[in-house]
């Protein structure tokens, strides 16, 4: 596999950023996350870190090194971070549990399958068109589905989820694909604090017109500054799927071709649920980015 991933998370106008991201990949399998976890219930960045760790680990003791059944997989991921989360408040007696969405692809076989839980988006960009776009679980989302006379869609607050990890009540959850790859499609997945001030057209116009690494910044600056003094956290993450005759390690290209079987790179961060955690910023990726390369660069050395 060969692709340009870039992401970026920025706390915006509130007081923490509960956003989480990341990715994991074996040398024929990867998994891109992203996690918002919700306000007005309490660690909502408890139940994001908490549902990254947990589809992480999933994915480390699956993909061996493909996943046997992707879509399995998704629905296994998500199923186990409800129970984690769950878990945790049972564990301290909340009378509130922590809560969050999430959106999760996997490339595989030179295709994307992917899933989501409330409204954090996956978009998926072809040629400057727009191939898919996630529905979110939310009341708005729902009500532009319904018939003119019942469509209710300009008095509903987009805030309102009808489905999230960390619920009592079992998650609901679309799993979707697979998708053929081709040369330059982009990949992103982001959370309502992009693409609530933002529309698809600008979002699609900036994925298509740069590289990742530029777009990225690009998106996340212009919802910042479209949101605020009080903008929301503001998470992306996108990549470009290329072929191995554009590949260009130069450009913050990642190969999976050199790493030998048994090694699994991530870029999650685990057990880090504290008030000392740093927001995830372009310092702290490329510190996990550089210590990811170094164990391919190891595995690679180790090779005959």
């Amino acid at each position: 596999m060969k692709f340009s991933v870039f992401q970026v998370s920025r706390k915006g106008g509130r007081d923490k950023n509960e956003d989480r991201m990341g990715y994991c990949y074996t040398r024929a399998s990867a998994v891109f996350l992203l996690a918002d976890g919700m306000g007005g219930h309490p660690e909502g960045e408890v139940a994001a870190q908490m549902a990254l760790q947990a589809v992480a680990a999933l994915f480390q003791k699956q993909a061996r090194p493909e996943l046997p059944d992707v879509k399995a997989f998704l629905s296994e991921a998500l199923l186990t971070a409800q129970q984690h989360i769950l878990r945790y408040a049972n564990d301290r007696a909340m009378l509130d549990s922590p809560r969050t969405t999430v959106v999760v692809a996997v490339l595989q076989a030179g295709a994307v399958t992917w899933t989501h839980c409330g409204d954090s988006r996956f978009y998926l960009v072809r040629q400057s068109k727009l191939l898919v776009r996630t529905k979110d679980h939310s009341l708005m989302e729902q009500n532009l589905t319904r018939p003119a006379p019942a469509n209710t869609a300009r008095t509903s607050n987009r805030n309102v989820l009808f489905t999230c990890l960390g619920s009592p009540i079992k998650p609901v959850f679309n799993v979707a694909g697979p998708v053929s790859l081709q040369q330059g499609d982009r990949l992103m997945l982001c959370s309502d604090g992009l693409w609530s001030v933002m529309s698809d057209d600008d979002i699609v116009f900036h994925l298509s017109q740069k590289s990742v690494e530029d777009a990225v910044p690009d998106l996340v600056e212009k919802a910042l500054r479209a949101g605020g003094e009080g903008s929301d956290n503001v998470t992306c993450l996108a990549l470009e799927w290329e072929t191995p005759d554009d590949f260009d390690s130069t450009r913050g290209s990642v190969s999976t071709d050199s790493i030998s079987d048994g090694v699994f790179a991530s870029t999650v961060q685990a057990g880090l649920w504290n008030d000392t955690l740093e927001d995830l910023d372009e310092a702290a990726i490329e510190r996990s980015i550089a210590e990811i390369n170094e164990a391919i660069r190891r595995s690679a050395l180790k090779k005959p």
